[in-house]
């Protein structure tokens, strides 16, 4: 094979506008209008060629343009006053330095396997992607001092492209990392910038031992506002083959791909982190691809302090959170046991472990030899902190959880809630803006939780509202037509749009679909009666239209026969005039759909979305959402602010699940949907309609913006996680040691904590208010009545006379006699109705969390 030197050549950016790659190679222009407007005013055709790629215009654009541009006032004057703006953005302090003045040297490391920050970087598949993309921008809108670790890869998720009958087939386009916003980071940068480099300096790498081999990884930053995103790329001449295979594809490969991919991210991360000078307080692992970070930061610590495998725990313990997005078992990764030895025995060998050891820590039951490793468990065992994504998936989660936990209630399994939220100055659109700025004022643009803000909503009028959406409409049918058309060219086929004329009218009710297509979310639910589906689409008066977009991952066959399934329905039903499939989803299609959809519809199979939140991205653009009461719906819907598809419930036949919620969706668009968007009054507006709008805004835009979800991170978790990690790290790690010795102590003496006796004083039966006084004598062992808390856990009775999720309430030490302690509490009839009590024995420690890090309680049990 003949070896090719490559270069690049592109056009010389005149002295006067270097600014532009400035403006170009920080994201801020994916949200802020002034600066995307710079590169649309320089060559608005060659930018739509480009994809809305900056970086690529700047390759591509013809020399005699930029020389034109560099003579043209009005056009430096508007390079010179967006260069300004972002300089003024990246300096002037933000919502966390202003509220959180004494923390600002506090470091939060992200981890994650995907990023969607736009449609021209494309290291994104779907949803827990653009959840990081957009985690990301409102770090950065509120100056939260978080760093960001990924993978860079030089092929990323697959295009997807329909034969003629639907079925799906996927394709991997290399890229060219010239082109994309992505810069190489070289020897002496660092991550705040103290250390500029040297101008020869070379490219700043790392390595990570596997499979009894170093693995290279070139580290690129992206830097998103005032966030830095480092990327690692393993496409390096020094690795084999099978190393420069790491980074090719997101997902790609099997299970010894995906175990490569995740150590590299990991522990290849952790390693990035230490080069450019990082030391985390706190690490999130964004899902538990990235687990494997803990085990390096523990390996660092080991090494630097001489602590011990436990010791090192309590201490990275202490500053890491976990957020899992997984509402099913089977979303989790697992790596057989031979697998985990060929890759880390020798890097286990320096944390002091056995490969049996590490397969211990991830397997549900320690002890089963057959259970594969699972990096979820061991995330979850490495987090004390760690958090569910919505209300409903805490639940779920909390389900999934309960065999590490097992004899405790589910609500007091320890995993807490933080609803996602989505960055809304990325999603909401030009003509919305445009209305919010007006009516609403600065206060929305610079904090979008802001309640106060969103409650000028209704200061819009009603036509000004109903023509700027009736665009947003008429612009995505335009879209839709062209994407048609051109999928149409492309095959040959009729299955997309007739030939003689377009699909989709401009005026009529426009409902959108698009997610991954996994069966759960049940993208043919609509499909089931499609007798009455066409009653629906193809009334006269009324008529109605679907755009329908998604992809389904390359080995699930059941969702690529979905696709299928709707597409084949379309064309043999003749619905190819009202309902497009819009191929290759992917950011752009997003939010050419969230703005332009009067409603968006959501139909998972509850409990099985964790969050979902493509229909938080509509609100702002006022659509409305007609959704299942699952993941973050169930605790947004309010009436009057969209539609809830069934009453919540969870059923144990799925087709008798799919039935009657089904009968409820058709109801809901005949009765309740299609007549209210169609009910105009003298002045041709829907009055309702609007109102429903305006409600959906001014309620659900705030709380579930990227703001809100930030804020919570920040105080619930990062501040709390970050002094908790310097509590356990000063001193010489003196207090990790403390706790690790106590936690010892506790496990080793549990089985001796025994209740064993319980006498109540008063009448058993109380009105409401009245308290009973309950006593009680615990056998503690080896243990000091500090190292415990007892309880008097009630509530509720079912009526097989089982408890109730409840609460403990502390009762309070009196004496000790012969080893058998005293305790004395009280019950209290807050309300009416049958209920229970029983005492019992957690650990306490004022360092410790409980449950999370100790697992351990005693009950009150019944006498043989």
């Amino acid at each position: 094979m003949r070896k090719i030197h490559q270069f690049s050549v592109h056009p010389e950016i005149p002295e006067r506008l270097r600014g532009l790659e400035e403006l170009a190679f920080n994201l801020r222009w994916v949200w802020d209008p002034r600066s995307y407007k710079v590169f649309q005013h320089l060559d608005p055709e060659m930018l739509e060629k480009c994809g809305g790629n900056p970086v690529l215009l700047l390759r591509r654009i013809s020399r005699d343009r930029l020389e034109h541009a560099a003579n043209e006032s009005a056009f430096l004057t508007h390079v010179d006053e967006a260069l300004k703006d972002l300089r003024r953005y990246l300096t002037e302090p933000g919502w966390f330095p202003v509220n959180h003045p004494e923390r600002t040297d506090l470091a939060v490391a992200y981890f994650c396997m995907e990023y969607g920050l736009t449609a021209c970087l494309p290291i994104y598949s779907g949803g827990l992607g653009v959840l990081a993309g957009d985690h990301l921008k409102a770090a950065s809108s509120l100056d939260v001092p978080l760093v960001a670790l990924g993978l860079l890869y030089n092929r990323g998720y697959f295009t997807q492209q329909l034969d003629d009958e639907g079925w799906q087939h996927e394709e991997y386009r290399l890229h060219d990392f010239s082109s994309l916003p992505v810069k190489p980071v070289m020897a002496g940068e660092t991550w705040r910038g103290v250390h500029e480099p040297r101008h020869d300096a070379p490219p700043l790498k790392i390595s990570v031992e596997m499979a009894g081999r170093t693995v290279w990884a070139r580290i690129w930053r992206v830097q998103v506002g005032r966030v830095s995103l480092y990327l690692l790329d393993s496409a390096l001449p020094e690795n084999d083959p099978a190393g420069q295979r790491i980074t090719n594809e997101l997902y790609g490969g099997g299970p010894e791909d995906r175990l490569a991919q995740e150590l590299l991210l990991g522990i290849g991360g952790m390693r990035a982190l230490k080069a450019l000078g990082v030391h985390p307080d706190v690490c999130h692992l964004n899902e538990g691809h990235s687990v494997f970070s803990s085990l390096e930061r523990m390996r660092e610590i080991m090494q630097e302090g001489g602590l011990s495998f436990m010791e090192a725990r309590q201490v990275t313990g202490a500053g890491t959170l976990f957020t899992t997005h997984t509402p099913v078992s089977a979303g989790f990764d697992l790596f057989p046991k031979p697998l985990i030895d060929h890759h880390l025995s020798d890097y286990l060998a320096e944390l002091g472990l056995e490969t049996e050891d590490l397969m211990r820590m991830g397997r549900v039951n320690r002890d089963s030899l057959d259970e594969e490793f699972n990096v979820a468990v061991l995330a979850l065992r490495q987090s004390p902190r760690r958090n569910a994504v919505s209300r409903v998936h805490r639940r779920t989660t909390a389900r999934m959880m309960q065999p590490g936990w097992t004899d405790f209630p589910l609500n007091e399994v320890p995993i807490e809630s933080v609803t996602n939220g989505v960055h809304i100055k990325t999603w909401v659109s030009s003509e919305m803006e445009q209305l919010y700025d007006h009516y609403l004022g600065p206060r929305w643009r610079e904090d979008t939780s802001s309640q106060e803000a969103w409650q000028r909503v209704e200061r819009i009028p009603d036509i000004e509202l109903w023509h700027a959406h009736s665009r947003l409409r008429e612009r995505l049918v335009a879209y839709a037509r062209e994407q048609a058309s051109t999928q149409r060219r492309d095959r040959c086929a009729t299955a997309f749009g007739s030939p003689g004329h377009p699909p989709l009218r401009s005026d009529a009710l426009t409902i959108g679909f698009a997610r991954r297509f996994a069966t759960y979310k049940r993208a043919t639910l609509l499909f089931s009666d499609i007798e009455r589906l066409k009653n629906i689409l193809l009334n006269e008066t009324h008529p109605v239209q679907l755009v329908v977009a998604g992809k389904a991952h390359p080995r699930d066959g059941a969702g690529k026969d979905f696709i299928r399934s709707i597409l084949e329905t379309v064309k043999h039903e003749g619905l190819s005039d009202h309902v497009v499939f819009l191929e290759d989803y992917d950011m752009s299609k997003t939010a050419m759909l969230v703005q332009g959809v009067d409603v968006w519809l959501n139909t998972p199979r509850r409990p099985f979305e964790a969050c979902g939140t493509s229909g938080m991205k509509v609100v702002p653009n006022g659509g409305l959402n007609l959704s299942v009461l699952d993941g973050w719906w169930a605790e947004a819907y309010r009436p009057g602010a969209g539609w809830a598809i069934g009453d919540g419930q969870e059923y144990v036949h799925t087709g008798y699940q799919d039935s009657v919620e089904a009968e409820c969706l058709y109801s809901l668009l005949e009765e309740e949907v299609v007549p209210l968007f169609y009910h105009r009054d003298a002045d041709g507006l829907p009055r309702g309609w609007l109102a429903m709008m305006k409600n959906s805004i001014r309620i659900l835009a705030p709380a579930f913006s990227g703001d809100r979800m930030i804020k919570q991170y920040s105080e619930r978790f990062y501040l709390p996680a970050g002094d908790r990690y310097r509590l356990m790290s000063a001193d010489g790690f003196a207090k990790a040691k403390e706790l690790t010795a106590w936690k010892l102590k506790v496990r080793q003496a549990w089985c001796e904590v025994k209740v064993t006796w319980v006498e109540e004083h008063g009448v058993p039966d109380l009105t409401v208010g009245e308290t009973m006084e309950v006593k009680a004598k615990v056998h503690l062992g080896g243990l000091e009545p500090s190292d415990v808390s007892v309880e008097i856990y009630s509530s509720s009775l079912r009526p097989d006379g089982t408890m109730r999720n409840g609460h403990g309430v502390p009762m309070t030490w009196v004496s000790c006699d012969k080893g058998e302690h005293f305790y004395r509490g009280n019950v209290t009839g807050k309300v009416s109705g049958t209920r229970g009590y029983v005492v019992r024995v957690l650990p306490h420690h004022d360092d410790v969390l409980i449950p999370n890090e100790l697992p351990l309680i005693t009950w009150e049990e019944t006498e043989e």
